[in-house]
């Protein structure tokens, strides 16, 4: 067996970054692929950073998720949410017009790491314990697609990040069970996770180390 230092992740970059992909559907399934994705091209040297809109979840749902800890402990790889609530739309006391506002703070926020990869050198490696103000070669926006479908932003808004994103940035939106049309002439990659049979249906809450 090769001991640790076989196994030290180095920076380095990406040959063929650059798509745009989305992942929508009434499945579960979207988050977790975009995190794979992330922990893959971690796990190659490249920078990647998640960026979650909505991710609060139900009653059920602790703040501190697995995939938090999970990211933690991986060079390279980092992440940030909008704030812990529950989810639009469900009578669970949270306030429909805080998660318009954290949805808007959370495209503010997905533009200006936008802007700062359009500063950084993508084509070279980044450093893996560099703030993702200064790059990413992936970044991940996590249910920002939903909050799109919900109308909490403005879906062009989201249509103008894949058209206005830096060249050589990977960026993976999620979310959301409409399909993502205003997308259709910007995205490269288009997945419907689409349920066949779900737990949740039958009453099962959402459990620990498969949902969060």
């Amino acid at each position: 067996m090769s001991d640790d230092t076989d196994r030290r992740i180095e920076a380095r970059a990406p040959e063929e970054f650059g798509l745009v992909q989305a992942w929508w559907g009434d499945g579960k399934g979207k988050t977790t692929a975009a995190l794979g994705m992330g922990f893959r091209a971690a796990g190659h040297g490249y920078r990647v950073h998640l960026l979650q809109f909505m991710k609060g979840g139900a009653a059920s749902v602790e703040d501190v998720r697995g995939e938090y800890a999970a990211i933690s402990q991986i060079a390279g790889f980092s992440y940030e949410h909008t704030g812990h609530y529950g989810w639009h739309g469900f009578a669970d006391g949270s306030d429909d017009d805080d998660h318009a506002a954290k949805a808007r703070g959370g495209l503010e926020r997905a533009r200006d790491l936008l802007d700062a990869a359009e500063t950084a050198d993508l084509t070279g490696p980044l450093p893996l314990d560099g703030d993702p103000e200064d790059g990413v070669h992936m970044l991940l926006l996590d249910e920002v697609l939903y909050a799109a479908n919900r109308g909490l932003i403005d879906p062009e808004a989201v249509a103008d990040l894949a058209a206005s994103k830096p060249e050589n940035l990977e960026l993976v939106c999620t979310g959301g069970h409409e399909r993502p049309t205003y997308l259709t002439d910007h995205a490269d990659l288009v997945s419907e996770v689409r349920k066949e049979r779900h737990p949740i249906d039958a009453g099962q809450r959402a459990r620990k180390g498969t949902e969060f």
